[in-house]
Order: C-alpha cells, then structure tokens, then sequence
C-alpha cells in the first residue's frame, strides 16, 4: 500500500491509499480542483480514483465531492446510516454513484475496508480500517472519546491516522470561542484531546503499530509541536518511548509524508 494524507483539519481533510489493484480517497474536504492538484504531486490523476470514502457530512469532509464525483463518475461509499446526509448535499453527484455499507467488511479489489462507529456530532461518523496484504492501516478521526470497540478494531495496525484535536487548557481559554462551542468540542460526541490520543496510542501501540500520524489538529487551540510533545511526554512516562517504540508525526494541511507498507 501507498498512503498519503493529502491534508489534515478543519480546512478540511482527504487521504490517498493505493493499492496494486485500486486507489482511493477517504473523505474529500477540499475543493476538487485542489485535490486534482496535490494528485498532480503523486502523479496520480483524478480519474483514475476508483472511490472516494465518506466518514461523515461535515463540510470539511465532503467540500469538493460533489464537483470531483461527478465530474470524474467517481463511486462514492458511505455507511448506511449517513448516506442520506452526504447526498442531501449534493447537487450535481447522481444516486447511482453512491454505495452503502453496514457494520461489516467489504472489499474494493484487492483491499479489504472495515468501519467503526465514532461519537462525533454529525448523523453518522465513521472511522475505516484497510487490509492489503496483511497490512493493515486505520484512519480514525472526529471522535468525542474512544471505546474498547474502537481501540480493539484498530489494533493491529501498522500505521494509525488518530485524531489530536486540541490542548484542553488552550480551548478552555480561548476568548474566541463560545461557551456552547468549547462544550461542544469537549463532549463526548466532539474531538478527541491530545491527552485522550495519547491515552489511546498507549493501548494500541503494544499490538504492533510502528507510526503515527496525529490528525486533524486545530489552528486554534493546539499547535503541532505541542500534540507531539503532549503525546510524546504521556506515552514516555508510560515507558513507550518515540523513536524507538514507535514514530510519531504531525499531519498538517499540506501534503505529508508519503509511507509505503509491502
């Protein structure tokens, strides 16, 4: 597999996966010229995506699907209880693009897809979990906090896309936002803390995850070096130590590193 998030936050998030059989984006929250564009940088071009993923209605997830879906006669893949949600949004994306799944595996060629059910604020959240080759990555991001269920399903993944929202102390004290707005990214259907992340990765990480990408990170009450060093200091004291144990980067709204997995 070759995996590369094309970006990361609340501008707006896109992940690229190839197989040998099939290439895929999971969610696309960027403009569809924006996407054509950092394909251009993978030499991959746009109507060569044999499906695009959907994990949930938000804007940041879906801004240039209906442009790119029609444009390029695109497959789109969304859970069963959000479907209606994401299509209730396009307007020019025809029905029979659009495929359903339930709580089950299905395949795409030659990579096998799983879904989990994430607590986030939207009508239906999921986070994807793909198998190639005994390979296996997750990309589990927009959650309100972590269950058994949600952990024991990505155990076992090589690479782990999670969610490192924000600092709690930074959101609590940001003067911008409203006192709904901070309880709503709070909940337990809102975005994950960075403590929260690292307490997750600390379950996860003695199963075989080797590297980390910390998600879906806000501009405006966390910043990159501080998920990586909040993340970093738990886990240390936890006897989990980065660079050795595993690797921890940070994904941005720019193109990030591209991992290839055989």
């Amino acid at each position: 597999m070759r995996v590369c998030n094309l970006s990361s936050g609340s501008d707006g998030n896109c992940t690229y996966i190839e197989t040998e059989q099939v290439k895929i984006l999971v969610d696309i929250g960027l403009s569809c010229k924006e996407i054509c564009s950092r394909l251009a940088v993978l030499n991959v071009k746009p109507q060569e995506i044999d499906a695009i993923l959907i994990s949930h209605e938000h804007n940041d997830h879906i801004k240039g699907l209906d442009v790119f879906a029609s444009k390029y006669k695109t497959k789109v893949y969304v859970h069963e209880h959000g479907i209606g949600a994401v299509y209730s949004k396009m307007k020019k994306a025809l029905a029979q693009q659009f495929y359903q799944f339930g709580d089950f595996s299905f395949t795409i060629n030659d990579l096998i897809i799983d879904n989990v059910s994430l607590p986030h604020d939207s009508v239906h959240c999921s986070g994807f979990i793909f198998e190639n080759n005994k390979r296996k990555i997750s990309i589990i991001t927009d959650l309100g906090h972590t269950t058994d269920v949600i952990l024991n399903k990505i155990s076992g993944s090589a690479l782990v896309y999670l969610e490192c929202n924000h600092d709690v102390d930074m959101l609590r004290a940001n003067p911008n936002y409203s006192a709904s707005l901070k309880a709503r990214i709070l909940g337990k259907n809102g975005h994950l803390s960075n403590i929260d992340c690292a307490k997750a990765l600390e379950y996860i990480i003695p199963y075989g995850t080797k590297q980390v990408m910390l998600s879906h990170i806000s501009r405006h009450n966390n910043t990159p070096s501080l998920a990586y060093k909040t993340v970093c200091e738990y886990l240390q004291s936890k006897g989990i130590i980065e660079g050795r144990d595993v690797k921890i980067s940070t994904a941005s709204i720019n193109i990030s590193t591209i991992f290839k997995l055989n």
